[in-house]
């Protein structure tokens, strides 16, 4: 679909001039002149936290987590973190198309332009002192994100919370979504085949510089053929979460501090429970039991920023389509306004 379908890849500079002329991101553009101060413990460095809308559905949804940005601040998001944060503009792609592309990918072209476009605006953060929050769309945010602060810092790792091991190598895919795989991209199991700018990001993490908690997908896995990589990452599943998360998460970023200059913090809202949170497709996925709670999040984030070395935060796979009243929208901005020290 990238080439064969839609043409040749979009340049970076025609990405950006995508980016400049959508309306929407212009909109945010001049919400970016409110200027709020970062005073949020553990974060690294004395700027604002950036906050980034990624208006992208990896399974190629009309709205779905595309959507996410706009419901987010829409249940008050801003004014949640009143006094240190600034809204910069969204990232925004061309129309989804669901079908996979000629590299196998769902959404491809749009996958390829929120890569891009992501990798700019955290990279951009960062060098300006921020610390980038990176909200809405799925995981597939950090085969930029990790990318841009591993450039930035030098070498990067991260703290991965999420309910999925998403390690599913591309070859072997069966729906051709990013999400699903990103973590493999970052430690270099797979990759060689795929197109730029993903094949020259794979391989950015080394096994020591990645912690995993949460996990609750072995009947998933079973039932799509992916081996588990427990034992080539520190991985904790949900059962090792809930015995104790302020340790679980101290002890993760220990490690990952250890390991770089700074580290990415991820949250995919699937490693919390189907009765905690509702806007998700695992919140209904039989093969999915059990999860955290948003109190067990909430230790487990907040023990993690105390521990110092955070440079940086993604959090998504909230679909609005499954939020009518956005409910659960206002769970998300309250756990960020409660982690971020911010009043909900």
């Amino acid at each position: 679909m990238f080439y064969s379908r839609h043409g040749p890849a979009p340049s970076a500079r025609a990405v950006g001039c995508v980016r400049r002329n959508n309306e929407a991101g212009v909109a945010a553009g001049k919400a970016a002149q409110m200027q709020m101060r970062a005073s949020s413990q553990g974060l690294s460095g004395p700027g604002k936290v950036a906050l980034t809308g990624v208006c992208f559905d990896g399974s190629g949804r009309a709205r779905g987590q595309a959507h996410a940005p706009q419901a987010l601040r829409e249940a008050g998001l801003l004014a949640a973190l009143a006094g240190r944060a600034v809204l910069v503009p969204d990232v925004v792609v061309s129309r989804p198309v669901p079908d996979r592309g000629s590299f196998g990918f769902l959404n491809e072209r749009a996958l390829l332009e929120m890569v891009a476009a992501v990798y700019d605006r955290v990279r951009t953060a960062l060098d300006s002192g921020h610390f980038p929050l990176v909200y809405g769309a799925d995981c597939a945010v950090l085969l930029a994100a990790v990318p841009a602060l591993a450039d930035a810092a030098g070498s990067a790792a991260l703290m991965f919370i999420d309910g999925h091991e998403d390690a599913t190598p591309m070859e072997a895919s069966t729906t051709g979504e990013a999400a699903n795989m990103e973590v493999a991209f970052l430690l270099g199991l797979t990759g060689k085949q795929a197109p730029e700018p993903l094949r020259s990001l794979a391989g950015v993490l080394g096994p020591e510089a990645i912690v995993m908690l949460g996990m609750r997908d072995q009947h998933y896995r079973r039932e799509i053929g992916a081996a588990t990589i427990a034992g080539l990452v520190r991985l904790l599943t949900a059962d090792d979460v809930h015995a104790d998360p302020a340790r679980a998460a101290s002890e993760a970023a220990a490690q990952v501090a250890s390991q770089a200059p700074g580290w990415w913090l991820h949250i995919d809202l699937d490693v919390l429970a189907g009765k905690e949170f509702r806007a998700c497709g695992a919140a209904n996925d039989p093969s999915m039991p059990g999860g955290l709670s948003w109190a067990e999040l909430t230790t487990v984030v907040s023990s993690a920023l105390r521990a110092g070395g955070c440079r940086g935060w993604s959090i998504g796979v909230y679909n609005p389509d499954l939020d009518p009243g956005l409910y659960s929208a206002g769970q998300v901005v309250n756990f960020l306004a409660a982690v971020l020290g911010g009043r909900a």
